[in-house]
C-alpha cells in the first residue's frame, strides 16, 4: 500500500474554496472507530460538521483495506441517497 501513495500537491494548501460542497450537497462519511492517525473523537466532530451521514465500522486507518465490503457498502448508500437529491438536469459521473 504504501509503495502505491505518491506526495500530494502542497499547492493545495494555497487553494481557497469559495462555496464548500457539503454545505449544499449530502455527504457520508466512513468512520474508522480504531484508525490512530485521525482520533475517531475528531473524525466524529468533522463530519457532524459537514452533516455527514456517519457510518461507524471497527477498521484502522487504511478502513478501505480492512473492510472492503463497508466502503463499497457507504459507497452504494451515497450514490443511492445523491441520486435521490438530483435535478432532472443533473446526473451522477
Amino acid at each position: 500500500m504504501a509503495d502505491s501513495q505518491v506526495p500530494w500537491g502542497t499547492q493545495a494548501l494555497d487553494g481557497a474554496v469559495s462555496q464548500p460542497v457539503w454545505k449544499s450537497k449530502p455527504s457520508w462519511y466512513l468512520l474508522s472507530t480504531e484508525d490512530r492517525m485521525i482520533p475517531p473523537d475528531g473524525q466524529r466532530a468533522m463530519s457532524k460538521r459537514a452533516g455527514a451521514k456517519v457510518v461507524e465500522v471497527k477498521g484502522s486507518h487504511a478502513v478501505y483495506v480492512s473492510q472492503p465490503g463497508s466502503v463499497a457498502s457507504l459507497i452504494e448508500q451515497a450514490a443511492q441517497g445523491s441520486a435521490s437529491v438530483l435535478t432532472p438536469r443533473q446526473s451522477v459521473a
